[in-house]
């Protein structure tokens, strides 16, 4: 039976897992960070809005070039978020650091705008710049559409192009609500987020995991990739979850160690703070970054 995304109850929140790092001196702690980001990580959510832009603004060559050369030395993996506005140029630039590409269309309710944002999938993937397509990004949870309309747009970018995987993105609890949505994604593309369930830092690590195998159950079988999973490094917090430097460097530290350790992939969320997040996110919004919004790496 699948159950509401907000079911972490008290057996979650008492049951410690992953490495202890509450002993060690701050300097220890941002150390074993360092260390873990020279060795390189799966994926990365790559932000792209520089201070006083946002959705909307056109992105120039130029700004996504120079954060790819940021980023690229770490990751092996990319994943973008939309396909018009100067994001098409996202993968093509991580194609020349040869990067790999998890690529988005993003779904929202302006007809118009998820026309381009299909067509500019489809071109870039039979173009050769797209490993892993995304058909929509959390539209579900938002309820900006129904799950059939959702299934008909992923059908047609699957049909457009057969030789791509072709999943959509969503909250990990979502797998199990929707199963016709399930079926027919070829892989599912699951968002974790612990922080967002009031998860105290100790047992987020677990509640990570919680996340990721409800999202394999619902998948039967099919591979599971994580596409977002991150802690804020300040603002305001949720419950039990605060954001500060150090949690969310332990948090980082915990998931790249555990996924490493059990072959799973990962896009860790995110690579730069984007202030016009506080929008709908609050003030943590803006701090989700590896890097802070100059481009300068926080630990």
């Amino acid at each position: 039976m699948s159950r509401p995304h907000n079911f972490y109850n008290k057996q979650y929140r008492h049951a410690h897992d992953g490495r202890d790092l509450r002993a060690l001196p701050d300097e220890d702690v941002k150390q074993k960070f360092r260390d873990i980001l020279e060795r390189g990580m799966h994926g990365l959510c790559y932000s792209a809005y520089e201070e006083g832009q946002e959705p909307g603004t056109i992105l120039t060559e130029e700004q996504i070039r120079r954060r790819m050369a940021v980023i690229a030395p770490y990751t092996k993996w990319i994943r973008s978020f939309s396909c018009i506005e100067g994001n098409e140029l996202i993968p093509k630039v991580a194609r020349e650091f040869g990067l790999k590409t998890l690529v988005g269309a993003w779904l929202g309710d302006d007809k118009d705008l998820i026309e381009k944002e299909i067509a500019g999938l489809i071109q870039l993937a039979n173009d050769g710049y797209v490993d892993i397509a995304a058909v929509g990004n959390e539209v579900m949870y938002r309820k900006e559409m129904e799950a059939e309309e959702l299934i008909q747009y992923i059908k047609r970018v699957k049909k457009s192009i057969p030789d791509t995987q072709v999943g959509y993105v969503d909250a990990y609890y979502e797998f199990s609500l929707h199963p016709s949505i399930t079926e027919v994604c070829d892989v599912i593309l699951s968002n974790c987020y612990p922080y967002w369930e009031g998860s105290h830092i100790d047992y987020s690590l677990i509640h990570a995991k919680q996340m990721y195998y409800q999202a394999k159950a619902a998948g039967r079988g099919k591979k599971v990739i994580i596409t977002e999973t991150g802690w804020p490094s300040q603002g305001t917090g949720l419950d039990e979850a605060h954001p500060s430097w150090n949690h969310a460097a332990r948090y980082f530290i915990n998931m790249q160690e555990w996924v490493q350790q059990e072959d799973i992939e990962l896009f860790y969320f995110t690579s730069f703070d984007e202030s016009w997040k506080v929008g709908a996110e609050g003030d943590v919004g803006a701090y989700w970054g590896i890097w802070d919004k100059e481009e300068v790496l926080k630990f």
